[in-house]
């Protein structure tokens, strides 16, 4: 007998219904269905199977220790991925980065270096004029004096040299004017689109219906995860979330949460892609309050941010949830 045939006949002896065992598991009744016809397919992969085939066998009565040993032997993947190679950080972001202090470090030298070449011209040619303007006037011939005429060049040499400093130390001064970024100011940035996020992505997010609520404002519609037993989901995934697009490459210094309920844990992820493995985490907050800062420890340039729940904080029902009503993204693009 398969897995899924043998949990659907102990939940019948039990004489639990499809949605009791949900209750009891929390684990949702289109996943339970699944796996009684041996489709694990919603599951998310065969981490969270073996996890919702032990949780379902325990509350029917059944020893999980072979269905699991059976799901390993026939359906486990050629190429199973780990929660650690999941959450990996991207190496192209890092060599990125340091490319980008490369950059900006030879810049720098490159602007000390012509303010330097600068004030060497000035400072010789203001030596090189003085001896000229100080040379005394010479008797002519005739015993009078040529110092006008003698004292000319010496001046239009001096009036060259000053000249040309001057013009130096102005193009110096519009170089460092142009290497030196003013102060760019932030502004709130609107996402292009809000998305229900899960440990396997796109696939299996809490809630997708109502992913957009989490920008609308208002508490009293906000997004909410499904309920969980506990703090850590039920020992059933890793987390939960919402990914934003933010519809190009932007700089992002600043996310700020809104949430209905208080104590959770959350990470702000960034990335190029919205893949878990190319969305490292930037910044974090434990025990969030009503209001969360997720502020990274640089800006960064991004096109998709996630905001990721690794505990939920608990709600007024007994259970645990993650709910969000108001996301502001702060940078410019």
């Amino acid at each position: 007998m398969s897995i899924g045939a043998t949990l659907a006949a102990a939940r019948r002896r039990a004489g639990l219904t499809v949605g009791e065992v949900s209750q009891q598991t929390r684990v949702t009744e289109p996943i339970i269905a699944g796996i009684e016809h041996d489709d694990y397919a919603a599951c998310g992969g065969d981490f969270y199977a073996r996890g919702h085939i032990r949780a379902i066998a325990r509350a029917v009565g059944e020893d999980p220790s072979p269905l699991i040993d059976e799901f390993d032997a026939t359906w486990r993947s050629a190429a199973e991925i780990t929660a650690a190679e999941v959450f990996q950080s991207a190496m192209p972001m890092r060599k990125r980065e340091r490319r980008r202090v490369r950059w900006t470090a030879f810049l720098a030298v490159l602007v000390l270096a012509v303010l330097g070449f600068a004030s060497y011209k000035f400072v010789s040619g203001a030596g090189r004029s003085r001896p000229a303007a100080a040379t005394s006037p010479r008797p002519s011939p005739a015993g009078g004096h040529t110092g006008s005429a003698a004292s000319a060049p010496a001046a239009q040499g001096s009036a060259t040299q000053g000249s040309a400093a001057q013009a130096t130390a102005s193009r110096s001064s519009a170089v460092a004017g142009s290497a030196t970024a003013s102060p760019v100011t932030m502004q709130a940035l609107t996402p292009a689109s809000v998305a229900a996020f899960g440990p396997a992505g796109l696939a299996d997010g809490d809630d997708p219906q109502g992913a957009a609520l989490a920008t609308g404002g208002d508490p009293a519609q906000p997004w909410t995860s499904q309920w969980y037993a506990t703090a850590q989901f039920g020992a059933l995934k890793q987390g939960t979330g919402l990914l934003l697009d933010m519809g190009r490459p932007v700089t992002v210094a600043s996310v700020r949460l809104s949430l209905v309920y208080t104590g959770a844990d959350i990470q702000l992820r960034a990335g190029s892609k919205p893949v878990s493995a190319w969305l490292p985490a930037v910044a974090r907050v434990s025990d969030a309050g009503g209001t969360a800062q997720l502020r990274p420890g640089a800006p960064v340039h991004v096109r998709y941010l996630l905001i990721w729940f690794t505990k939920l904080a608990p709600d007024h029902a007994g259970t645990y949830r993650a709910s969000v009503y108001r996301i502001t993204v702060q940078g410019h693009r």
